[in-house]
């Protein structure tokens, strides 16, 4: 196979390597949504079994979903380890060769959070399980980025940039940067309120309880709490109701600043065809986002809503590390 053909497949098994990640977070967002996550009480056996030699007769119920979170984490886990291995063998870049070991052991790190999180029964390692898959994610997207085509030869590149287009870029990419920082602790948050295992503190939407400023002093609660109870609802605290206020608030900037990024990109950088694409379908996405967002409202939290807003949010955080790197990349002079 001819060297650049090895480089062809090689970014594409970095994408395939990507695609399978956001699965296994659509993975782990349906065993959180469904609660099953000590469906499987032991680790890293499975009832007693190898995992890889648990009965499939056996996947039923909640160890289905727990038991396949599993086998698409060990998968994942393979699929790195050679992606680090063929960009040390392919790659003449220390950076993106250093990317990928820093990639495996992110990808351990993730499955002993995981086994830890069953073993020893702590909602805030979970919390921290799944901040990481985000960041892990990220980094594979930046990975097959940088081994494209187009960022290996440069033609993202333009050598000889005014210093006014220069300018804008910088904005743009300061933009991007500050936007992708915002989607994390978005995703955090999210992760925080899964994590409680809990009903909503909030049932209705765009109200808050009743109100466009929830109230949460004692007497408030305790109506809000008999209320939740008539209706078998776990009761809520201030804390709770705050915490997804916040989380509200916290999309309303994202949706501020993704709008700002497409507007400056589409103004001040429309000739870059890669990067105004991906302005626009960041804007889209944002209002699926949203609508996701207030859907997994409406129905309460139902599983496959709430799923589809996790996997839809993993899909924003790359987004913002490929408008970063994409700036990046039109700023340099020189192939990295």
């Amino acid at each position: 196979m001819s060297s650049e053909k090895s480089r062809i497949w090689l970014n594409r098994f970095a994408w395939f390597t990507a695609f399978a990640t956001l699965l296994l977070i659509c993975s782990g967002g349906m065993v959180t949504s469904k609660g099953v996550g000590l469906a499987v009480p032991d680790w890293p056996t499975t009832f007693g079994y190898n995992m890889f030699l648990f009965p499939v007769s056996k996947w039923i119920g909640g160890v289905l979903f727990e038991h396949t979170h599993r086998l698409i984490a060990s998968t994942v886990g393979f699929l790195t380890v050679i992606l680090a291995i063929w960009l040390w063998r392919a790659e003449d870049r220390q950076t993106v060769k250093t990317l990928g070991f820093v990639a495996v052991g992110a990808v351990i790190l993730q499955g002993i959070l995981g086994g830890l999180r069953v073993t020893m029964l702590k909602d805030q390692i979970g919390i921290f399980h799944a901040c990481l898959a985000q960041a892990f994610l990220g980094l594979l997207v930046l990975i097959a980025i940088m081994t494209t085509h187009s960022w290996r030869a440069g033609s993202l590149n333009l050598t000889g940039l005014t210093s006014q287009v220069s300018e804008k870029l910088f904005k743009i990419r300061r933009i991007a940067i500050a936007t992708t920082i915002v989607i994390y602790v978005q995703l955090a948050l999210g992760a925080t309120m899964r994590h409680q295992h809990k009903d909503l503190a909030i049932l209705d939407f765009p109200t808050a309880n009743g109100a466009w400023i929830p109230d949460t002093s004692a007497d408030a609660l305790a109506k809000i709490n008999t209320w939740r109870d008539a209706r078998a609802l776990s009761d809520v605290d201030a804390f709770q109701i705050w915490l997804q206020m916040v989380h509200r608030f916290g999309a309303v900037v994202i949706g501020i600043c993704v709008i700002v990024f497409c507007a400056r990109v589409l103004r001040d950088a429309g000739g870059f065809f890669g990067l105004r694409r991906l302005a626009i379908a960041w804007a889209i996405l944002f209002f699926i986002q949203f609508t996701l967002g207030a859907w997994t409202i409406w129905s309460n939290k139902a599983a496959d809503v709430a799923t589809t807003h996790v996997a839809v949010g993993a899909i924003m955080l790359s987004c913002g590390v490929a408008g970063w790197a994409i700036c990046s990349r039109l700023l340099q002079n020189q192939t990295i």
